[in-house]
This record gives C-alpha cells, structure tokens and sequence, in this order.
C-alpha cells in the first residue's frame, strides 16, 4: 500500500487499540450509516477473517456499533457503544461468515432503518483506511476520503452523460465514476466521487434533470 504521509503510517486520532480494527471499524459503520440516510433500526454484522476472531478482543464490535451511531474515531463514547446502541432501540447481532475473497479485516454489514435499507462489504486496509468492496450486491468500490455520491436509478443510455454534464456546470470535478446494473434496462447503481462537497440544493437539481434517477445518498468524508 502507497501511503502519502507519516500521519497516514502512524493511523488516526482514535480511541484504541487498533487502528484496523477499531478505527477503520468505526470509520466502515460510519460510511454504512450515511448510506442508509435513515435512522438504523436493525443491523447484521457478518465478521470474517481476523475480525471474525478477534472482533471481542479488539473492540471492532464496539467500533462497528459506534459507526452505525454517528461516532467519530476519537469520541469518548466508543468505548460505550453497547449501552448507547440500546438507548437508541437499535437492535444487532454479530456472526462469523465466510464472505469470499477479501482482505481478512472484512464484514458484511446488512442494515435497516425506518424507512430505508441498504447492504454492503467493506475492508478496514490499515492505518484507519477503509474500503467498501460491495454495494448492495454489486461490485463497487470507494473508500470514502472524498464526497461521493451514490445514485440509484435505472440503467438507460446517456444516464452517464448527463450526470456529468450537470456536474460540470455546476464546477464540480469527477475524480471517479462506477456505474453497476443487475440487467440492461434494469436498477442500477451509480458511484461518484467528486473533489468537493456537493451542497444539498444540487442533489435536487440532479432528481429534477433525470427522470430514471430514484434516490442519491451522500457520503462525506470519514
């Protein structure tokens, strides 16, 4: 792995003991959490590899939960994600799974909100660094370092072309595009990176300009 920077080698400001295991653990719950874009209500983790055996020991379930819960890497409260997963009425459970051919610091997470749900495979690489491998059952990639949107809609011609265009206009820089589908003609999904953050009124210009766009969810920085 390529590292840009001593602080990257050293890891993240956090809560320990592992900045695989625990910082990256909470930075993975957290790209789940603004995925979803609701409140979570339900949550299946599926721990493969060392963290399957060593998810107690090291705090990754701790460090999953304090995700799904908004928290940051650093906040105190990690330590007690337990107890503030339950005053939150969320309800989980962790299992060992066999997931396929990832990196060993790997989990499934599949969640439900009160309105939404959303499934997805991510990565803790080290040094706090995170990579989701799957997104709703389809290959897609991002890590989350920079704004990224996620675009759900069917797949018709030029759909590409015109969420470009828009960006564009609007000056913003694609840094990488991902687009996945089920079948031709079918749901989609679409990953964009951009270099800046895209402010909530041109979400709205997006869903008004393209009929076949049904949802966008939001990934800031983690």
């Amino acid at each position: 792995m390529k590292y840009n920077s001593a602080f990257e080698i050293i890891g993240p400001i956090m809560v320990g003991p592992s900045s695989s295991h625990t910082a990256g653990a909470v930075r993975i719950g957290n790209l789940a959490r603004q995925i979803l874009d609701d409140e979570p209500r339900r949550i299946e983790f599926q721990l493969m590899g060392s963290f399957a055996e060593t998810y107690q020991g090291h705090g990754t379930d701790l460090a999953l939960l304090a995700g799904v819960l908004g928290l940051p890497t650093d906040h105190p409260d990690v330590a007690n994600a337990q107890q503030k997963a339950v005053e939150a009425g969320l309800a989980y459970h962790f299992k060992k799974a066999n997931l396929g051919f990832f990196h060993p610091n790997t989990v499934a997470i599949h969640m439900e909100g009160t309105q939404r749900q959303t499934k997805l495979i991510a990565s803790s690489l080290g040094g706090g660094k995170v990579e989701v491998q799957e997104l709703e059952g389809l290959p897609l990639k991002f890590t989350g370092e920079k704004p990224t949107l996620i675009l759900y809609h069917k797949d018709e011609k030029g759909f590409l072309a015109r969420v470009s265009q828009i960006l564009d206009a609007e000056g913003h820089n694609i840094a990488r595009l991902m687009l996945e589908r089920w079948a031709r003609g079918g749901a989609a999904v679409t990953v964009c990176e951009v270099d800046e953050q895209v402010p909530a009124d041109m979400l709205q210009v997006l869903k008004n300009a393209i009929p076949c766009l049904k949802d966008i969810r939001v990934v800031n920085t983690v």
